[in-house]
């Protein structure tokens, strides 16, 4: 059955208007004076009704599936301009195709339906009461649907499936955007695979269909090793080497942008590990967890689970910190990273008169003697571990 595709912006409705006269307005009989009404029922009389509720609220699809089912043609007028191509009655048109068959139209509808076809056909020569011209190069059938549907904007879906490619090239030539928008569509959602991608891609620039390029380039740099072994590459790279050279490099560009992000996400969680640090380091130094804490807290070791994910971890690192014998910045390794995060939470600590969390008055003062390029590290660290912090707020609980 044949999938028909209109375009509305060709139909119009009829509307009928009404123009009113002034002057007959005083001429029109008047109605006998009737007993006047009370003020309530005059009231209630002038009181308009309220408009309906809406039945039904309706939703647009952002990406419609293909072919577009709506059309304002009646399907009787469909069928009676299939007929007429089929038929071929009157016609005075010969199209010669590849295999130098002819397909029989009418000069005047394809004239109307395609400009362009339109000036190849005034200009081709009359022989005996018919005009004759040639689209070469594309199978006959592929020529025979796309006459049929400038006629009746109807094809069947197989015969899509099956040359859409040439459907596309043909309504870009000719000029005909209601095919093309169905080509492209189709070939958007349900054409593209590994092996095609490239004549698509080849085929979409030279056509101007500038998303169905950017799908293709997707597609080719989302499966660029089994792409890259295909036939079309192969003769894409001999034929067009500047096009070979551009999707390379859009492959290098995803490529370099992947690892960039995958960067990005690694040292989010490193600097958010380190916001999660300086809060349980002020966890552990003001309320205290489980079997460690001030001197001033009463402990319970039983006590549920603590709420903080760095806790546990930091809890170990604080018990070496206070028993290391070697307790100097760079004699032990654990030591030295305990040393940082004191001096991480004094730099972000904003009450360092009342923080209880130990050293953190000495690294103030120490900062003052710090060097400009040392200040800047930390600066730039402070800044990032904030920018965690804020970000952190968004996913937790607490």
């Amino acid at each position: 059955m044949a999938s028909p595709v209109t375009d509305s912006a060709g139909l119009s409705p009829c509307i009928e208007t009404v123009s009113w006269n002034a002057d007959m307005v005083g001429t029109l009989p008047m109605p006998e004076a009737e007993a006047p009404m009370s003020s309530s029922v005059l009231n209630n009389c002038n009181i308009p009704k309220p408009p309906p509720l809406p039945s039904k609220i309706v939703t647009r699809n952002k990406h419609p599936k293909w072919p577009p089912e709506s059309s304002f043609a009646p399907k009787e007028t469909k069928d009676m301009w299939d007929k007429l191509f089929k038929d071929g009655n009157g016609a005075d048109l010969c199209i010669f195709t590849e295999d130098k068959s002819c397909i029989f139209a009418h000069s005047s509808v394809l004239s109307i339906a395609s400009p362009v076809l339109g000036y190849r056909i005034g200009k081709s020569k009359i022989k005996h009461g018919m005009k004759y011209i040639q689209i070469p190069g594309l199978p006959h059938d592929a020529v025979r649907v796309f006459i049929r549907f400038l006629y009746s904007s109807c094809y069947e879906g197989e015969e899509l499936k099956k040359y859409a490619l040439h459907l596309l090239l043909l309504s870009h030539c000719c000029s005909v955007p209601q095919l093309k928008r169905v080509c492209i569509c189709y070939l958007e959602q349900d054409f593209l695979t590994t092996e095609n991608v490239i004549d698509t891609l080849l085929l979409a620039r030279k056509c101007d269909a500038p998303r169905l390029v950017l799908i293709c380039v997707r597609l080719v740099v989302k499966n660029f090793k089994s792409v890259s072994s295909t036939e079309g590459w192969k003769l894409m790279k001999r034929i067009y080497p500047d096009i070979e050279q551009e999707l390379v490099e859009s492959v290098v560009e995803a490529d370099s942008k992947k690892q960039e992000r995958q960067r990005k996400i690694e040292e989010k969680k490193v600097y958010t590990q380190l916001y999660e640090a300086m809060e349980a380091l002020l966890h552990i130094c003001k309320d205290g967890c489980r079997t460690i804490g001030p001197r001033d807290k009463m402990l319970k070791g039983n006590q549920i689970a603590c709420n903080f994910p760095a806790c546990k971890g930091l809890e170990a690192l604080v018990r070496h910190f206070s028993g290391c014998k070697t307790r100097v910045p760079g004699g032990c390794s654990h030591c030295k990273r305990m040393w940082q995060l004191l001096e991480l939470h004094s730099r972000m600590c904003n009450e360092p008169d009342s923080c209880k969390v130990p050293l953190c008055r000495h690294f103030k003062e120490k900062i003052q003697q710090q060097c400009k390029k040392d200040e800047t590290k930390w600066k730039l660290l402070v800044n990032k571990v904030i920018a965690a912090k804020n970000g952190s707020y968004l996913f937790s609980s607490r």
